[in-house]
């Protein structure tokens, strides 16, 4: 899964693949922008070091009625294995996601 981020929206794209998970913005979109579409969207906050912090509960919410029924225990063995990386806050409310500039 994905998370497409413009200035106006952000989209999970593909959210029943679990084995990526990232965030994609435009060249264009300045940090300022992609700062403000991340929260306004109560997705997460941008970590400065080309990261994004999304909440779990997020994700969850924007493939709420879009994946199966055992969707669910794929995503919580993705933030086990994200957690075993070091990839998941000290709260367990958040997962590290790389962001890609791309046209």
């Amino acid at each position: 899964m994905y998370f497409r981020i413009t200035e106006d929206s952000v989209e999970l794209v593909e959210p029943e693949n679990l084995t990526a998970f990232h965030a994609v913005r435009s060249p264009g979109l300045g940090d300022a922008a992609f700062a403000e579409s991340v929260r306004r969207a109560g997705l997460g906050e941008p970590v400065g070091d080309g990261h994004l912090m999304v909440s779990i509960d997020a994700v969850r919410r924007l493939a709420a009625g879009r994946v199966g029924p055992d969707w669910a225990d794929g995503l919580a063995k993705m933030v086990a294995y994200a957690a075993g990386k070091g990839w998941v806050d000290e709260t367990g409310a958040r997962v590290r996601a790389h962001v890609e500039i791309i046209d």
